[in-house]
């Protein structure tokens, strides 16, 4: 008789089975409930500012005339101004984002694309006071030699200098989306005989879209919220609405007045808290709102989840001169990439020459003296605290609304939910200061603080860091998701192992975006957090706590353009200010290209 000797089997290993991750959902839906509250904020300041005073809401919509003195509160000059200011902008800026991303995702070798990438976005880390600046020194004057007008303010800079800020977003995020394609997809229609640009067309762009879509849609949200660039090129006069085509060219080469560069100007303070003027205003505010959210829905219009994003391309290619074709294509995309690299070039040769100041020791570590004189050491410990407190504050939060946007919410919801992110996105921070200011400031009783700049930052944060993390996960493959949840992961579980290591490269381009974006942002710390002397360093509580932040130091100091010593300091300022976000921006980086990788399972 034989004995077949049999091992036992081992129970399994529990040390080796996927944790439990309840935690997942109070974190994904913490983060959605932010962006409704901060929403809800935003709202609701507006409406009560409506409520205490009549509005002729007729009247705002359709008559241009503004007048306070007179009771003659009419929007549509300003409405106007908005509409034509940010189609200019994205008329400018989409074909040459869109074809410097597919440069830098299809036609380039890794290393080279990985360092013009990286040279596109320290667009970003430009704050939008320095963008005001060079407006001011360079844009003003090509449009008064074109427009043969004085000065230069005009609908037209506006445009370009919003074209030149929304660029780097455009391109940071549609990358991501087209790297997230799957090279089988490329592989296979290469395969089939098809040229570069008809892979591109057939194969790559079909799934790439929607994250395309939405890096354009988080660029009309920066261009809608953005005020203190415009206003120093916009030239701020009330009334002018064209009658004729004649009159719209007109009026493109002449100031103009938008809706947010109204809401940044003097008017809110003067206008109090109460009363008809106050009503009006914050009836701006809440037009402004609507455009963003009507825009983001025209523009995630027709999009389903699970069909446009995940179905299989269809291979086509053009029969006749194909090559051609594709040798054009490869130079328009190469050109268009050459284009945000000068912009950058010439912004560093502008703000080194203008700027030298800052390459001195002495100006980075002595405190500011007098109205233009010392160093910035008080200002730069300013801003480097509100930035890394917005960004903790912001980071999680973000990264859960985006995740339950891409993977948990329905159709339906996940639309809702997107369209109120890119609406907060596009909340003007005027609003933002403002909002601070009452709630924060006068009914908490924090007065000037810096933790109250910290929090109305993370409204401009979260919304950028959100769609560019549901944009990713929206792209992840298939199989990915069905290989996951075939082993047995519960779907919290298939979260934490799977989409957060797949999504978190397109979260930190996100954060460094966002980050960029709140550390130019000057309109919400005028009201909430700064001072232009006299705070110290660092501050020694919450409560009447304000600091000196770079921002506001160069809005200040550039408000005195008669004064030779005040303009050197602003600009020894700015070039400071970029210096510190660049090297953010470049750590950043460096962690995102370490993550890119990294998308399996941890």
């Amino acid at each position: 008789m034989t004995t077949t000797l049999a091992r036992d089997a081992a129970p399994p290993d529990a040390a080796i089975r996927p944790r439990p991750s309840k935690w997942v959902w109070s974190w994904t839906g913490a983060g959605v409930f932010a962006v409704a509250a901060l929403l809800l904020v935003v709202v609701g300041y507006l409406v009560a500012g409506i409520s205490s005073g009549s509005v002729d809401w007729t009247a705002l919509l359709t008559d241009a005339s503004w007048s306070p003195p007179n009771a003659a509160y009419g929007g549509l000059a300003m409405i106007y101004g908005t509409a034509v200011v940010c189609a200019l902008a994205l008329i400018l800026a989409v074909p040459v984002s869109w074809g410097a991303a597919l440069a830098l995702s299809e036609y380039l070798p890794p290393r080279v694309a990985r360092l013009l990438r990286m040279c596109v976005e320290l667009l970003a880390a430009v704050p939008s006071i320095v963008y005001g600046l060079i407006g001011i020194m360079v844009i003003r004057p090509v449009v008064a030699w074109i427009g043969d007008v004085p000065g230069g303010d005009s609908l037209l800079a506006a445009g370009i200098v919003l074209a030149v800020m929304i660029t780097p977003t455009i391109v940071a995020v549609s990358v991501d989306a087209l790297t997230a394609v799957p090279d089988r997809y490329r592989e296979a229609a290469f395969s089939l005989g098809l040229t570069r640009r008809e892979v591109i067309r057939s194969a790559v762009l079909p799934l790439a879209r929607p994250g395309m879509r939405s890096a354009v849609l988080l660029g009309l949200a920066r261009a809608l919220g953005e005020a203190i660039a415009v206003f120093l090129v916009v030239g701020r006069a009330d009334g002018r609405l064209p009658t004729s085509f004649d009159g719209f060219l007109h009026s493109l080469v002449h100031p103009g007045q938008t809706l947010t560069t109204k809401l940044a100007g003097p008017e809110p303070v003067l206008a109090g808290t109460s009363g008809p003027y106050f009503a009006a205003l914050c009836g701006l505010g809440l037009v402004l709102l609507a455009f963003v959210a009507a825009a983001t829905i025209w523009g995630t219009r027709g999009q389903k989840r699970g069909t446009s994003d995940k179905r299989a391309p269809a291979f086509r290619g053009a029969p006749r001169m194909r090559v051609e074709r594709d040798r054009l294509a490869m130079g328009l995309r190469l050109g268009a990439l050459l284009l945000p690299t000068a912009l950058l070039l010439g912004m560093l040769a502008l703000l080194v020459t203008r700027g030298s100041s800052a390459f001195n020791p002495s100006f980075w570590f002595t405190s500011a003296t007098g109205a233009a004189g010392g160093g910035v050491r008080d200002q730069i410990v300013g801003t480097l605290l509100l930035i890394v407190t917005t960004g903790l504050i912001a980071l999680p939060l973000g990264f859960g609304a985006g995740i339950l946007i891409g993977v948990h919410a329905s159709e339906r919801v996940a639309r809702l939910l997107q369209t109120l992110t890119i609406v907060l996105g596009g909340a003007p921070t005027i609003l933002l200061g403002l909002a601070g200011f009452v709630i924060l400031s006068s009914t908490m009783g924090w007065g000037r603080s810096w933790l109250a700049g910290a929090i109305v930052l993370v409204p401009v944060v979260i919304p950028v860091i959100a769609l560019a993390t549901s944009a990713r996960v929206r792209s992840m493959p298939p199989e990915l998701t069905e290989s996951a949840l075939s082993l047995g992961l519960t779907r919290a579980q298939f979260i934490r192992s799977v989409v957060v290591p797949y999504a978190w490269p397109a979260t930190l381009t996100g954060l460094l975006l966002g980050l960029a974006r709140a550390a130019g942002e000057t309109a919400p710390l005028l009201f909430t957090a700064t001072v232009f002397f006299g705070a110290p360093a660092f501050p020694s509580g919450v409560v009447e706590s304000p600091v000196q932040a770079l921002p506001t130091h160069i809005f200040t100091l550039s408000q005195d353009s008669g004064d030779p010593q005040a303009v050197t300091q602003a600009w020894g300022s700015a070039m400071v200010l970029v210096l510190i976000t660049a090297v953010l921006l470049s750590a950043a980086v460096a962690l995102r290209n370490r993550f890119e990788g990294e998308r399996w399972t941890t």
